[in-house]
């Protein structure tokens, strides 16, 4: 399995998502996020976050572009929507967070997808128009290691 869509009806679902996604993270792990402004990124991130065990509650890196939460691995959480300059991106320093020990969740991905490497999963979020709170979630693979942490949460999602 490559990909996998699911529709979470409120947000305390979306967060669960990204807190099982946490669980199951290892060093080296990307995920790149996608969606208008308030479907739930940063939600699913402060999930991810839990997940890892750590402490405090994420918030949205927007001003300071880059977040660091550590747990059982550190997670740096990137927010790249006030960049808007190939230069400012590349001057983040990228390979240190991608190449490292840690996991990287990285808001507004799109806007540096050519710096980013090929083997990531990405999660798209759209509102859901009939219902306030919900929102449907894509998560594509690409790699081995992205489409067996994709199949094992999917096969825990399907169970609930």
């Amino acid at each position: 399995m490559t990909s996998f869509t699911l529709t979470t009806r409120h947000e305390d679902q979306t967060m669960a998502l990204g807190h099982r996604l946490g669980q199951l993270s290892s060093a080296g792990d990307i995920f790149l996020f996608h969606g208008e402004l308030g479907t739930g990124k940063t939600c699913l991130i402060r999930g991810i976050a839990a997940g890892l065990g750590a402490p405090g509650h994420a918030s949205s890196p927007s001003f300071v572009i880059v977040r660091h939460y550590q747990g059982r691995l550190t997670l740096h959480h990137m927010d790249l929507y006030r960049l808007e300059r190939l230069e400012e991106i590349e001057d983040l320093g990228l390979d240190e967070y991608l190449y490292g020990d840690g996991v990287c969740a990285i808001e507004w991905a799109e806007r540096a997808s050519h710096l980013l490497p090929h083997n990531h999963l990405d999660i798209s979020l759209y509102y859901v128009p009939s219902e306030e709170q919900a929102r449907t979630i894509e998560l594509s693979a690409l790699g081995e290691r992205h489409t067996s942490l994709l199949q094992e949460l999917s096969s825990i999602a399907a169970l609930q």
